[in-house]
């Protein structure tokens, strides 16, 4: 096996020291973040750290790299506090990958890229079109995580749009079947595949 510890990986080219530490955590969730600026200018970019917190209430996080320079997102969701979660599915991923390209806060990713937005109800922010799994959600806190100067944004859930044929009678999503996508490290995409699910496991006998 390739082994690295940490003067081997300080010690690394950078672009490799990137690519091996965002993989070596594993496959990661691919999602669209649509946001609207307080001029109504629709932002839309991919995530790979969005991440559950809690169900009680419906909390989900994500990280944000520092803000030295301008992060669209970041600005919309404090100015506006709304924003959606979109999951990046096959048909997608090209256009869904398009919107890390770092564009001006008066230029739209939906008109740079073949993806609609969509609105629902009296929600502002935008949706993704097409999405099987679609998140209205509100900023609540962001936490400041200084060893690795990120931000880490807190937000519950308000609506949650999930196409029939995914939800289970038992709550679970199948994502596997809306072809969802998943992250390995920066920039490659994977369609991982329903293949077994298994009971609460209790502790066995021990004699």
């Amino acid at each position: 096996m390739a082994f690295f510890d940490a003067k081997d990986i300080y010690g690394l080219e950078k672009i490799f020291r990137i690519n091996l530490i965002n993989s070596c955590s594993g496959f990661k969730s691919a999602n669209l973040l649509g946001s609207i600026s307080k001029d109504g200018i629709p932002n839309l970019a991919v995530f790979s750290s969005v991440t559950h917190l809690g169900s009680n209430p419906p909390t989900l996080g994500f990280i944000l790299r520092p803000t030295t320079v301008p992060r669209n997102t970041h600005k919309n969701l404090k100015e506006t506090v709304f924003f959606t979660i979109n999951h990046i599915y096959e048909d997608i991923i090209e256009d869904a990958h398009h919107t890390s390209a770092k564009y001006p806060d008066d230029i739209s990713e939906f008109d740079m890229t073949n993806l609609e937005e969509e609105y629902k109800g009296e929600f502002k922010a935008p949706f993704v079109k097409g999405a099987p799994v679609q998140m209205s959600m509100k900023f609540i806190e962001e936490i400041y995580v200084p060893s690795n100067d990120v931000l880490l944004i807190v937000s519950q859930i308000q609506e949650l749009y999930i196409k029939d044929e995914l939800l289970q009678k038992d709550g679970l999503i199948n994502l596997s079947k809306g072809n969802i996508a998943t992250i390995n490290g920066l920039d490659t995409y994977a369609i991982p595949k329903f293949k077994k699910q298994l009971s609460y496991q209790r502790p066995k006998n021990i004699q």
